[in-house]
C-alpha cells in the first residue's frame, strides 16, 4: 500500500513508463497490454508496478483485483503444484485474476515448466482482456534464456525502460523520501 502513483517521483528517465502506467490505470486490459517495464536495479520498477496495481484497485473500488508476484514466487508455486499434483489450483490462482503483475521476469528464463505455465497463463489472461504487467532488468530481446514464444508475447505490447535518473531527479527522490519518513537532516 505504500507504493502509489502519487508518491512516484517523475523525471525524464521514467516519464514514459509513468505515463503508460497512468493510462493503463484508466483503461485496464485495453491499453498497453502487456505492459513490459525494464531497467537497472533500484530505479523504481517495483515501485511503479506495485503503485499501478494499487491505483487499479483503488479506482475500481476494489472490484478489479490485481495480483502481484515476484517471478521467484511464481516459480516456487509451479514447482509446488507439480510436486503435489495440484496444477489445477495453480492455474486457477494465476488465471482467475483481473491484473497479473510479475516482477523480475528474467528469472523464469531457462526454467522449462515455469516458462510453459507462464506462456499458457499469459495467453489465458490476454484472451480475456486481463491486464498483464511485467518487469525485468533488461528488455525481452536481451533475456537470453527466455523462450522465443514468450519473448514474442512480451514484445507485443508496450515496452518502456526506466533509465538512470539525472541529478535533479535524484535530489527530488531524496526530498520525497525525507518528507515521507519525516526525517530531519541536520
Amino acid at each position: 500500500p505504500k507504493y502509489t502513483l502519487k508518491s512516484f517521483v517523475v523525471g525524464p528517465s521514467n516519464e514514459l513508463a509513468f505515463a503508460a502506467a497512468s493510462a493503463i490505470a484508466q483503461d485496464v486490459g485495453n491499453k498497453y497490454n502487456p505492459f513490459f517495464i525494464y531497467g537497472g536495479v533500484g530505479l523504481g520498477k517495483t515501485h511503479l508496478i506495485q503503485a499501478l496495481g494499487n491505483e487499479i484497485w483503488t479506482r475500481s473500488g476494489g472490484k478489479i483485483k490485481p495480483k502481484y508476484v515476484p517471478s521467484e514466487k511464481f516459480t516456487s508455486d509451479i514447482v509446488w503444484g507439480i510436486r503435489n499434483k495440484r496444477m489445477e489450483d495453480m492455474k486457477k490462482k494465476y488465471r482467475d485474476v483481473d491484473v497479473l503483475i510479475i516482477d523480475d521476469i528474467q528469472f523464469i528464463g531457462g526454467k522449462e515448466k515455469t516458462e510453459e505455465e507462464f506462456f499458457h497463463t499469459f495467453n489465458a489472461l490476454y484472451e480475456n482482456n486481463k491486464q498483464i504487467i511485467i518487469s525485468s532488468d533488461r528488455p525481452p530481446k536481451f533475456i537470453p534464456t527466455l523462450e522465443e514464444r514468450l519473448r514474442s508475447r512480451f514484445e507485443g505490447g508496450m515496452i518502456c525502460d526506466i533509465g538512470y535518473p539525472d541529478y535533479e531527479l535524484r535530489v527530488a527522490v531524496l526530498k520525497a523520501k525525507i518528507q515521507d519518513k519525516r526525517a530531519n537532516l541536520a
